[in-house]
């Protein structure tokens, strides 16, 4: 099965350069121009890897990455930089990052890296937990399958995101505001309601087959993962 790379990064001659020295090697290679567009890509592409570049207008590669380990996810990261200091580096490594190379760099080294990630990758997958569990709710990460009492639910990409957000968080109140931050990015612009209609649908669909109702309302403060009372 072929590895999905997503590179981050707004230097049109990087991101071409890396698009067909990754795509000769065999991956499959998405591009994002900034760090807000690259994180809105992240449930679309599905990466194995992300290839992050540092310094970005708006949304920057350190921030991508705080943004990606508070939301749980555990996809490496290689941050690629102009800058040589120490404290950058520190930085980088410190909010998630798994690996570091700086600019200009030899395609040859960063090829050899990736390869290291992803074995890295595998080799954690194959004895890491890849499954969250709730009561009777079971998620496989690895096949992004859920069922409740053994029952299959067949979830949406951002259902299947918004699920997985309560399952890391069991009986943790989620604020509204962080919902939104984590799911859709803090510059979402759409309907003011789409939160809810989202909570709905997935109640509607973890309930269907007779489930108890685990998605509690906190009024005034947000929702909250837990049994009936």
């Amino acid at each position: 099965m072929r590895s999905a790379i997503l590179v981050i990064d707004d230097d049109e001659k990087i991101t071409s350069m890396l698009r067909r020295g990754l795509a000769f090697e065999g991956y499959d290679v998405y591009t994002a121009q900034n760090g807000a567009e690259g994180l809105s890509m992240m449930m679309s592409a599905d990466p194995d890897l992300i290839i992050l570049d540092v310094m970005m207008p708006k949304v920057d590669g350190f921030e991508v990455c705080r943004r990606l380990r508070e939301g749980g996810s555990t996809v490496p990261v290689l941050m690629l930089t102009a800058k040589d200091e120490v404290e950058n580096r520190v930085k980088g490594l410190d909010l998630g990052a798994d690996d570091y190379l700086v600019k200009p760099f030899a395609l040859e080294e960063l090829l050899a890296r990736v390869r290291a990630l992803l074995r890295r990758k595998d080799s954690a997958g194959d004895a890491g937990n890849q499954r969250l569990i709730f009561e009777d709710i079971v998620m496989d990460l690895d096949s992004r399958e859920v069922t409740r009492a053994g029952q299959r639910l067949e979830l949406t990409a951002k259902e299947f995101e918004l699920l997985h957000l309560f399952l890391q968080n069991p009986k943790r109140l989620l604020t509204r505001d962080l919902i939104m931050d984590k799911i859709w990015g803090y510059d979402y612009s759409g309907e003011s309601n789409v939160l809810e209609v989202y909570i709905a649908m997935l109640r509607q669909k973890t309930e269907e087959h007779g489930g108890k109702r685990i998605i509690q309302t906190i009024r005034g403060a947000g929702y909250i993962l837990r049994g009936e009372a």
